[in-house]
């Protein structure tokens, strides 16, 4: 019951600030764009492949569906942090925090409650990219299960980067800083799989690390368990050090 309130707190908290617009505003224009930009060079490739004389259709889901799901996936990295940053670090400068830890709320459900607005403003975020998805059922034949497994991906990887983000918006007062130090963490995580081409235990353990690799094959619409498990951990590992941090922010006061 308390998650769920701290949980709609967050959520109006967001709807209140210019936050929740700005994201969702520039998520519908740079994705839409993206989008447009798939499918005309759908047309394009499709219409040179008729005049061609090749019988063979042009897959929708393979150059339409995937590259907008990887897109979509580069947005995030950049929108994420801008949904944690203000987290803890507002509740911190405003002193409001507190008042909240010293009510009877258990440390995890104020974490769960922050965590799940988070995930929930980022699912409605994503909605966004899903009028555009199904626009193509109404002028082709898209294959609906790869899609679902792109968007169960997507969310996956989301909660993730909002876990790490939520906790290092408990690591400091100011939003910006918060912002700032959790697309540097995320953008560390994501660029760790450019060393996979290194044939080295010590790269292909970064590699493995790396928040994007796992989300290949869901962009592929293939739902393989060790990215779902890897997801998870990393999730559990944010929540988990959130908690951490919180207590620690007891003691020192």
């Amino acid at each position: 019951m308390n998650t769920l309130t701290i949980c709609r707190k967050e959520l109006l908290s967001y709807f209140r600030s210019p936050i929740a617009y700005v994201v969702m505003g520039l998520f519908a224009v740079v994705s839409g764009y993206m989008f447009y930009v798939a499918v005309m060079f759908f047309m394009r490739v499709s219409i040179e492949s008729q005049m061609g004389g090749q019988s063979q259709p042009i897959s929708v889901n393979d150059m339409v569906i995937r590259p907008l799901f990887s897109n979509i996936a580069v947005i995030g990295l950049f929108m994420i942090p801008m949904i944690t940053m203000r987290l803890f670090a507002e509740e911190k400068r405003t002193g409001t925090y507190e008042l909240l830890a010293t009510s009877p709320v258990r440390d995890w459900e104020i974490i769960m409650g922050k965590w799940i607005a988070a995930m929930i403003l980022y699912a409605a975020i994503l909605g966004i990219s899903l009028i555009s998805v199904l626009t193509l059922f109404a002028y082709g034949k898209p294959d609906w299960r790869p899609i679902m497994v792109g968007y169960l991906g997507m969310l996956l990887q989301g909660g993730c980067m909002l876990a790490i983000g939520t906790f290092i918006s408990t690591c400091t007062k100011n939003q910006i800083v918060a912002g700032v130090a959790g697309f540097s963490v995320l953008l560390l995580l994501w660029v760790l799989e450019w060393v996979s081409s290194l044939d080295t235990p010590l790269a292909k353990g970064a590699a493995y690390l790396s928040v994007m690799q796992h989300f290949e094959s869901f962009s592929k619409g293939v739902l393989d368990l060790k990215d779902v498990v890897y997801y998870l951990s990393v999730i559990f590992l944010g929540l988990f050090l959130t908690a951490r941090s919180l207590e620690s922010l007891k003691w020192r006061a």
